[in-house]
């Protein structure tokens, strides 16, 4: 049974004020809709998972087999007690806060569920969870008041709840939105615990409930860090924030032990990630800094990080581990007194990665998530297409299981490249596919390496795209091809002959012309050809310079071509957003994403008013290592008026977003699963850790 519907009392009025961007599209002519790809995310199918700290190592699934579930949290019995909202039970019970990423967005669930013996053998005893658990809705999931935003790691102390929260934007490019508030379940109000101005990540709440600790840049800021966050641990007052101090440099994803002790990692100088420990005194209610020990607890020889600390049997703490020669993440404990690892998820499913270790309040159980493979149970998974709750009540928004989606003209149907499985494969994309705009019928269209797709405008069913590597420099072997998916004997048509890196082709409205990104001078500066008989019925140079101009798309009233480029500093790998009219004039900067900051993949709207893109506007939303490896820990989908006022963010999560592309008609908010089940699971570990 599901009491979600007891929790609709709540009404969550946030106090904290925050800039307003729905206003942004408030002149738009009707609904409108937007495709974008994450790369892997539609693999990863997270439940969550514990196993006894102690006896026989019997594995037992926590959570439904719904969506994405992760970042979980024992509360403590004194907690759950003080809410009013769960009926009192006398059956064995197990109480657990996590994330989820179901209905398109990311929430805040509490679960009650009973555990039931399943069968006995000797001294083991294999259990099951009751489905009749009580599942209850605590923040997110389009409560009124609630903001489209990325929740994270939650604690739940007395009756407020603690966790990650991006919903307000701080007002500065390359600025993380990710801050920590807490809302008190009982009346629904809100406080933000962050200071104005700063971000902070991986919340841990301390035994008394009276101290949260931090991985904070402080003032400084995000500088563009993809691996390892320059963080350091700050500590405050649960209450209100206050009292917030520095305990420790260089340092994240904070646990307690005891109000006097917590556990982080950093990355050494010897590229090692390792646990460490910070004592302090605390004197007449206040930390002394000045009494900050810090010590090195995990061994140099593996990776050990994310730690999570034993709060009723002080003697050991769970981290996650990559050790050398393995591929695989695995949740271990380790004995702080005798230095020894000692269980692991090894033995339990060794060749899975498991995430983010978490401890029971009495130290009995560890929890952590993992992919949940193939379950008889598992719903709603292994998606095509998955629809991502908008901030724009006349915007859908899709997310598709292949990368550089593009629409037909008439929105039917979609073109993308289907993404890989393994760690290098990204740079050896396998093809080109087609679906119709609701995830069905997918036809594979071209088995060779492709990117960057884009339809004829005129020409019914024919397909722009680039066939070649990825990531390649100037003079690399990359082509523009054009071909017609609709004809099942066709064979694709190679449009440039020029040598260099021809790639992301755009046509013009009026069909006659394709603007594309060139390397065969030596810089990649953008072209315009003959979309029939490409360079060879036609070619004149659009830009000049010793720079990259990039990522073009022609607007649909043939007016401007916006693009991407670092031509203000070349070769620093920052872009800004720009436009030009076709005939080369008329040269605008419509964006950039402050100083060293990064615009890709601009498209334009329908009427022409619009461009979206994704960008690090909003920096990092989570320390990188908490997650499956993405090439590039932040990117956000975008939306700018095309003369450069205003912006929506319209994705809120810690993946890697990229590629969206503008429907010319409305889409229908549906999600749509792969018909043979997909690839769950072929998401990759964070390749730094190799």
């Amino acid at each position: 049974m599901n009491y979600q519907t007891l929790f609709h009392f709540l009404i969550f009025s946030f106090i904290v004020s925050s800039v307003s961007l729905l206003p942004v599209m408030a002149d738009y002519g009707g609904a409108t809709s937007i495709a974008f790809a994450t790369w892997l995310r539609s693999s990863y199918s997270f439940d969550i998972y514990s196993l006894p700290t102690s006896g026989p190592l019997i594995e037992v699934r926590l959570t439904d087999g719904v969506s994405v579930n992760l970042n979980g949290h024992f509360p403590s019995t004194s907690s759950v007690s003080m809410l009013p909202f769960l009926p009192n039970r006398s059956l064995p019970t197990t109480h657990l806060i996590y994330i989820t990423e179901r209905n398109g967005s990311s929430s805040v669930y509490l679960d009650e569920i009973h555990e039931t013996p399943l069968l006995s053998s000797g001294s083991e005893s294999i259990h099951r969870v009751n489905t009749e658990s009580i599942r209850v809705l605590l923040v997110g999931d389009g409560q009124s008041n609630d903001r489209v935003s990325m929740k994270d790691r939650p604690s739940l102390v007395g009756e407020n709840l603690i966790y990650v929260s991006t919903h307000e934007d701080p007002g500065k490019p390359r600025e993380s939105w990710t801050a920590i508030y807490s809302t008190h379940l009982a009346n629904g109000t809100t406080r933000r615990l962050t200071p104005k101005g700063v971000a902070d990540y991986s919340p841990a709440v301390s035994p008394s409930g009276v101290w949260t600790a931090v991985a904070s840049y402080g003032e400084k800021g995000w500088q563009g860090d993809i691996e390892e966050l320059g963080t350091d641990i700050y500590v405050f007052s649960t209450r209100d924030g206050s009292n917030r101090v520095k305990v420790v440099e260089h340092g994240g994803w904070p646990s307690w032990a005891d109000d006097s002790t917590l556990y982080f990692h950093r990355r050494g100088e010897n590229r090692w990630w390792s646990v460490y420990r910070a004592s302090f005194n605390i004197r007449d209610g206040e930390i002394d800094i000045n009494s900050v020990v810090t010590q090195r607890v995990t061994p140099p020889g593996l990776h050990a990080f994310t730690p999570a600390a034993s709060v009723a049997n002080k003697r050991f703490i769970a981290v996650a581990t990559r050790r050398p020669g393995s591929p695989y993440r695995h949740v271990e404990l380790y004995d702080v007194v005798s230095n020894k690892f000692t269980i692991s998820t090894q033995s339990v499913t060794p060749n899975a990665h498991h995430y983010n270790p978490f401890v029971s309040p009495d130290s009995t159980r560890v929890g952590y998530h993992k992919c949940r493979g193939t379950t008889n149970d598992a719903k709603g998974n292994d998606l095509i297409l998955e629809n991502i709750r908008s901030p724009m009540p006349t915007m859908s928004l899709f997310r598709v299981d292949g990368s550089f989606p593009s629409y037909s003209p008439d929105g039917s149907r979609i073109a993308y490249v289907k993404l890989p499985t393994e760690p290098m494969a990204y740079v050896d994309s396998p093809g080109l596919y087609v679906m119709n705009s609701d995830g069905s019928g997918v036809r594979t269209i071209l088995s060779r390496i492709t990117f960057g797709t884009a339809w004829d405008w005129k020409r019914k069913g024919v397909v722009y795209a680039s066939v070649g590597p990825i990531f390649a420099g100037d003079s690399s072997h990359v082509d523009i091809i054009s071909i017609d998916v609709d004809n099942v004997n066709a064979i694709y048509k190679t449009l440039t002959h020029g040598g260099g890196n021809n790639a992301f082709p755009s046509p013009s409205p009026d069909g006659k012309w394709v603007v594309f990104r060139s390397g065969r001078s030596g810089y990649k500066n953008l072209y315009i050809m003959d979309a029939l008989y490409g360079e060879r019925g036609g070619l004149r140079r659009l830009t000049e310079g010793p720079w990259t101009d990039t990522m073009c798309n022609w607007s649909p009233d043939g007016e401007w071509i916006a693009f991407s480029s670092d031509r203000e500093n070349p070769g620093s790998d920052s872009y800004a957003l720009f436009k030009i009219h076709p005939n080369g004039t008329g040269l605008q900067k419509v964006m950039e994403s402050g100083s060293g900051g990064r615009i890709n993949h601009p498209w334009f709207s329908p009427d022409g008013k619009y461009i979206v893109f994704v960008s690090d506007y909003a920096g990092v939303s989570a320390e990188p290592v908490s997650n499956p490896f993405h090439y590039q820990p932040y990117g956000d989908v975008f939306v700018i008026r095309a003369y450069g006022s205003g912006i929506c963010r319209l994705t809120h999560n810690s993946y890697e977003d990229g590629t969206p592309a503008w429907s010319p008609k409305y889409a229908r908010p549906t999600s749509a699963e792969w018909p043979n089940n997909g690839l769950r699971c072929s998401f990759v570990d964070c390749r730094w850790l190799n």
